[in-house]
């Protein structure tokens, strides 16, 4: 058999991406018995563009999956935030204080390589290295046609079921002739690492709502030893275009409130770094033949913020789910994708013209940090610990749903 010789190997289900997403259903999938092969391009650990930040989504969704942040030496529990309004004023908004975390840093190296030990620990195989040439369905299989990076070793995957987490430009997606043309994402942000920071950023997490860059805004989130991830995310649309980004990055950290807060020592780790982020769930395919689109592959990012870790999570554990539970899972997938967050993506699509605006923006942070109670539950919205249409969508609404407790609240440690 001569290395380029085609191999047949047969499989339940084949997820193609290892990232937060396809890594949360392998370790569903695998917990429960099944059979379950984990596919992708790059080798770990490797880096992601990301600002790094877990909303309380991403952490109870981390909790469920069994993830133990104490093993983590690069975590950093946010404790507050600080949100710096268009006009200059910059308010405190305290998350809740006990047992449990609501906003966590870390790495995106080290948690997709943390959630990717998680998830062989459980049983589910990795092939590392390998990447995608093109899909075929059958009536009742897919294949997955994959060539090894170093060597050229082909090999043909049968499998009943795919989970395509391979990102925003799916190469699953395209391969099934389920493209998008013309879409590069609804939001485009810029990060960079910073180390021997000591001032303010080294602890809190900064926002700063920039009058020039609305809907859009600036970021510093702190992780441990000095560091943090600093960038900023700009809306398709709006005054600034992808290509000013760079340029318009030096101007950003010459100014005092954002330099002040970085403190004199701070100095960039490498150059930085831009990304686009796809934010239009249900109206992206979230299924194809025998097939589950999750994460950036489903356009499964929160449109207000950008954020997109909790939903990638979400979706992979509900396509995990979906298989484990269906004979024919790709509808019953879908169908629970848009129960968790098509009105929530519609609420925060609404209210993204609002933000465009100084003036409501202004008028939003402060009536916001009005009341002890409305800084520490817009917090709390702001960081996912409740849906964004909470509020109008009744089927969700309980007499505890203001007051939803942590995750991890059996791991809290001493942080400051």
């Amino acid at each position: 058999m001569n290395q380029t010789e085609e191999i047949t190997q047969e499989v339940e289900t084949v997820v193609v991406g290892a990232g937060p997403a396809g890594t949360a259903a392998a370790t569903v999938l695998a917990r429960h018995g099944r059979e379950v092969l984990l596919i992708d391009k790059a080798g770990f650990p490797r880096d992601k563009c990301c600002g790094d930040g877990l909303t309380t989504l991403a952490l109870r969704e981390l909790e469920k999956l069994g993830f133990d942040p104490l093993l983590q030496r690069s975590w950093k529990v946010v404790r507050k935030v600080l949100l710096r309004s268009p006009s200059g004023t910059e308010r405190s908004f305290p998350l809740p204080d006990g047992a449990g975390y609501h906003a966590a840093v870390v790495p995106r190296t080290d948690l997709d390589s943390a959630l990717l030990d998680l998830a062989t620990s459980q049983g589910a195989r990795a092939k590392l290295g390998f990447t995608l040439r093109r899909v075929e369905p059958n009536s009742s299989t897919i294949d997955v046609l994959v060539e090894e990076n170093a060597g050229g070793t082909k090999q043909r995957i049968r499998a009943t079921n795919l989970i395509a987490a391979d990102g925003m430009w799916s190469p699953v997606r395209k391969s099934l002739g389920l493209n998008s043309t013309n879409y590069f994402g609804e939001w485009h942000a810029l990060r960079q690492y910073f180390q021997n920071v000591d001032g303010r950023a080294a602890e809190d997490l900064f926002v700063w709502f920039e009058a020039d860059l609305l809907p859009g805004y600036v970021w510093s989130f702190p992780l441990p030893g000095g560091r943090s991830n600093v960038g900023f995310g700009i809306h398709r649309g709006a005054q600034h275009q992808v290509g000013e980004m760079k340029q318009l990055w030096h101007e950003l950290l010459g100014r005092s409130h954002i330099s002040g807060a970085l403190g004199s020592a701070a100095v960039a780790e490498a150059p930085a770094k831009t990304w686009p982020i796809p934010a239009r769930i249900g109206r992206s395919p979230l299924s194809g033949p025998h097939t589950m689109f999750v994460g950036d592959a489903a356009a499964a990012t929160d449109a207000m913020t950008g954020e997109g870790i909790g939903q990638a999570l979400l979706t992979g554990r509900l396509a995990a789910q979906a298989i484990i539970e269906h004979h024919d899972p790709t509808e019953h997938y879908a169908k629970s994708v848009r129960q968790e967050l098509i009105a929530d993506d519609r609420m925060s699509r609404a209210l993204i013209p609002m933000l465009a605006r100084p003036w409501a923006t202004r008028g939003a942070l402060w009536l916001s940090g009005s009341t002890a109670w409305t800084r520490r539950n817009f917090a709390r919205w702001m960081f996912e610990d409740y849906p964004r249409a909470l509020l109008v969508t009744p089927r969700r609404w309980h007499r505890q749903m203001f007051s939803n407790h942590a995750a991890f609240q059996q791991h809290r440690r001493s942080q400051p």
